[in-house]
């Protein structure tokens, strides 16, 4: 492909992005008694059709099938001149870890005036505020393992996939061991009941297939209209057929040791990636064509630009968006679906979150103006590894603890990170 700015990748992140951000105010199910909030409930959990939704608002895969796919030419380059990749990848890192350390820190700043005040809002919204953090553990991980990828890519072609995906479905078959007919056609609901700790291996395995086929995307190994039907199709008849056999239809959240496809994936969560794939490669000629003909591409730059504050900072219009909603007593809390105005109350609730996160950004690119942009990153092979375990589990503890103690302790990690992870001259 050209080694000009392509507008395609810069327009799929931005469109995932959007399903992102709307997808989490969907999820999130204000519960309010006596003019209080009391809980946060999730849709998952109220209504059962939603899962079959989370088939198009699982965009995690698409995410690194993009980044994969755009950094793959840089990586390769840089792997031919004996450049160490950990100076890129510590770039990266030190990419994520700067804003995170700001979001961090204003989250830091509110659970101390919630323990002074004792404002309810905080609460029930703690995990909520940091759930989202995961993502960026998803992408740091399978960034350190670009070059392996990009070489199997250049040595073995797509059979580099198939072999992922042999992993994956070796893994679902030790957790379910089905000795008869009957439970091969109840092998979905076999796999999520039994929770190995083996079965881990395959967050590593699935989550490195996106980025393997992304590679093997920009590098044209397959292209064309006729293969991005086949692939939507088979995704399609591959989630029907998952849920068929027992694998539950939703393809997000989960909890670990409960019936989820994400904590650890099944194979059930790749009919996800191959309809995914199958839209990209379907309409990546009219879609590139139209980009370049109405000159978007500096527009769909622009807006990636911003891509990481916002998906950071999405999440935190929640909280003025519910003390907002208290206060003018409007519906947020629609009661459950099926119920008189649930979906009204759902769009009151989206608006007052898509209302909220505008100043919210807004002070995020003032902040962002004033803070020196380029900073060097750390060479050092001892700084960069110990900067990379330090933002690992500062993102780990605030995703696992929640706003309340782990942006607390969060921060300090990911300042940490922050400082190994920039060049000594700077730090």
């Amino acid at each position: 492909m050209s080694s000009a700015r392509d507008p395609y990748p810069d327009a799929l992140r931005a469109i995932a992005l959007l399903i992102v951000v709307l997808g989490h105010w969907v999820a999130t199910l204000p519960r309010i008694e006596n003019g209080i909030l009391v809980e946060t409930g999730h849709i998952l959990n109220a209504w059962a059709p939603a899962g079959y939704f989370t088939w198009g608002v699982q965009v995690v895969p698409l995410f690194i099938f993009v980044s994969a796919a755009v950094s793959s030419e840089g990586v390769w380059e840089r792997y031919r001149a004996g450049e160490p990749h950990a100076h890129w990848w510590a770039e990266r890192a030190l990419g994520l870890a700067r804003p995170t350390v700001t979001y961090l820190a204003v989250l830091a700043v509110f659970v101390g005036i919630a323990f002074f005040t004792r404002e309810g809002v905080l609460g029930p919204l703690n995990h909520s505020l940091t759930v989202h953090l995961w993502f960026l553990l998803a992408l740091l991980g399978v960034q350190l393992m670009l070059p392996l990828c990009v070489w199997a890519d250049r040595r073995f072609g797509l059979w580099t996939a198939a072999m992922l995906i042999v992993g994956i479905a070796a893994v679902d078959l030790l957790r379910s061991r089905p000795a008869s007919v009957d439970e091969w056609l109840q092998l979905g609901s076999l796999v999520v009941d039994r929770h190995d700790y083996f079965a881990w291996i395959n967050t590593l395995f699935f989550w490195l297939l996106p980025q393997q086929l992304g590679i093997a995307w920009w590098n044209g190994r397959f292209a064309g209209r006729h293969t991005g039907i086949v692939l939507m199709l088979f995704g399609l008849a591959w989630l029907i057929s998952a849920v068929a056999l027992g694998y539950p239809p939703s393809m997000v959240n989960g909890n670990p040791g409960g019936a989820t496809n994400v904590l650890p994936p099944t194979l059930a969560l790749l009919g996800v990636m191959w309809f995914q794939v199958g839209l990209v490669v379907l309409f990546e000629t009219p879609v590139r064509t139209f980009l370049r003909r109405q000159h978007l591409g500096r527009w769909m730059a622009m807006f990636g630009a911003f891509g990481l504050q916002l998906y950071l900072w999405h999440k935190l219009a929640e909280l003025p968006a519910t003390w907002l909603g208290e206060r003018l007593d409007w519906p947020i809390d629609a009661g459950l679906p099926g119920e008189p105005g649930f979906w009204i109350g759902r769009l009151e609730w989206i608006g007052l979150c898509a209302l909220m996160v505008v100043p919210v950004m807004l002070a995020v690119v003032a902040f962002e103006r004033y803070r020196k942009q380029h900073v060097a990153a750390a060479e050092r092979p001892g700084r960069i590894v110990a900067g990379g375990l330090a933002l690992f589990a500062g993102l780990a503890v605030s995703l696992v603890l929640g706003a309340r103690p782990g942006a607390l302790v969060g921060l300090l990690l990911v300042a940490v990170a922050s400082w190994l992870l920039r060049s000594p001259r700077q730090a």
